[in-house]
């Protein structure tokens, strides 16, 4: 019964508001700067994935890549990315940036670049 006082008591209830607010916020925020980041980790990832396993000439790999940089909604073109192939190893470079945008106020440029070599 004691936190219903707090919350219908006239300074609990803005304070219970604010605190949802700003965690509303917070969250919110986190989604917006965390989303690139998680993107740029899993073409990361897939990306070595795909060396890995490659099979067929640059081409080929450059095209899966590119598919999956599509998947993810990467603001990459295909001609953006270099597949380079040595006798033992295979090396893809690309770069992109994206924006975070909270609600028009504040804007945040990321810069990616992915070098990996396999």
């Amino acid at each position: 019964m004691k936190n219903a006082r707090v919350i219908h008591n006239e300074n609990g209830a803005i304070k219970f508001f604010f605190v949802i607010a700003i965690l509303a916020f917070t969250v919110y925020a986190g989604l917006k700067f965390g989303m690139p980041y998680y993107k740029y980790l899993a073409f990361k990832s897939d990306v070595k994935e795909i060396i890995r396993i490659g099979i067929g000439d640059t081409e080929n790999t450059r095209a899966q890549i590119f598919e999956r940089a599509q998947e993810l909604k990467l603001p990459l073109e295909e001609k953006d990315i270099m597949v380079t192939k040595t006798e033992k190893t295979v090396r893809v470079r690309t770069s992109w940036s994206e924006t975070a945008d909270i609600f028009g106020v504040y804007q945040k440029k990321f810069g990616f670049a992915v070098d990996v070599e396999g």
